[in-house]
């Protein structure tokens, strides 16, 4: 029997080629690509950390001083956290006769609430008219209510004050919820947001036998509820922070709203921080609960209504 001998030689792997080296260098400089980004990240998140601080310090420390005892709060060394803590400032400014702190808070919701109301109310059909309806003169008249956003406030105060005491609304909400109510703002913030909704839409609806009106109704609003909650939002704001225009049409006690009744309040105990803290934080829970709220369309608002027009 013959043997059959086979030479075995030795395995040699591959030359490698320009191709396999850039493979391997690539392949090496990935670990090093996802540290540097998983850096940037961590430093972005850090500055964006610093900054809600800074942001928030100014809040925290007031909630920190309205639980302060007097002395505490006005001490010349300033701690960020109560010892004692107590409510005894909340109780004193819930409680004061001269200073009805719930009777200007519930004004302040009511005449804030109105008046947002009538804002979406005057300003969502004339932003879809301009938006959407062609007829003639509607450039002129877009560029006349964008023209008052120029207008100073100061220039407005005496007209307003004597068209409200014509109606005999000094010294009473209606003061404060009617002026202003027609907002141009609102006007050019909505003709934007209408403006970036698919025309296609209103076309099929047309072919469905739907009018102008059931078009705006059953079409254009459902879809126009981020946009409305934003203005929504910053109508709110303007009434709830308004101060101005209430100290001159709002007189007595019992008729002011949160920011005038604070300021009598802050004169008649400049010295008790802690009454005055707890003053603003009553002023702030219902603006910070309502933005917590409508924040997701508050967002999408904004975003959407901002970049086409």
């Amino acid at each position: 029997m013959t043997e059959m001998h086979v030479q075995q030689t030795p395995h040699t792997a591959p030359a490698a080629g320009p191709g396999t080296v850039g493979k391997a260098s690539a392949s090496g400089g990935a670990p090093a690509i996802v540290a540097r980004r998983r850096l940037r990240r961590s430093l972005l998140h850090l500055i964006l950390a610093v900054v809600a601080a800074l942001y928030l310090s100014p809040l925290l420390y007031m909630l920190a001083t309205s639980f302060k005892t007097g002395s505490d709060a006005g001490s010349a060394t300033p701690r960020w956290i109560p010892s004692p803590a107590t409510a005894d400032a909340y109780s004193t400014v819930l409680t004061a006769t001269d200073s009805p702190v719930l009777r200007w808070l519930l004004n302040s919701v009511l005449a804030a609430t109105a008046h947002t109301a009538l804002v979406l109310a005057t300003a969502t059909p004339a932003a879809y008219a301009l938006a959407r309806m062609r007829f003639r003169g509607r450039t002129v008249i877009f560029t006349a209510v964008v023209a008052t956003l120029f207008v100073p406030p100061m220039v407005l105060l005496i007209p307003n004050f004597l068209i409200v005491n014509e109606f005999a609304w000094v010294d009473s909400l209606p003061a404060v919820i009617v002026p202003g109510a027609a907002s141009a703002f609102g006007v050019f913030f909505l003709r934007q947001f209408f403006l970036t909704l698919p025309g296609e839409l209103e076309e099929a609806a047309e072919i469905d036998g739907c009018n102008r009106w059931q078009i705006f109704v059953r079409v254009v609003l459902p879809l126009t509820k981020p946009a409305l909650a934003t203005l929504g939002l910053l109508s709110f704001l303007a009434n709830w922070n308004d101060f101005l225009w209430p100290l001159y049409v709002l007189l007595s006690p019992d008729s002011l709203t949160l920011p005038t009744g604070l300021a009598n309040f802050q004169g008649a105990n400049n010295i008790h921080y802690d009454l005055l803290m707890a003053g603003a934080v009553i002023a702030s829970v219902p603006v910070l609960l309502l933005y917590v709220v409508a924040q997701r369309w508050v967002i999408e608002g904004v975003s959407r209504s901002g970049l086409k027009g």
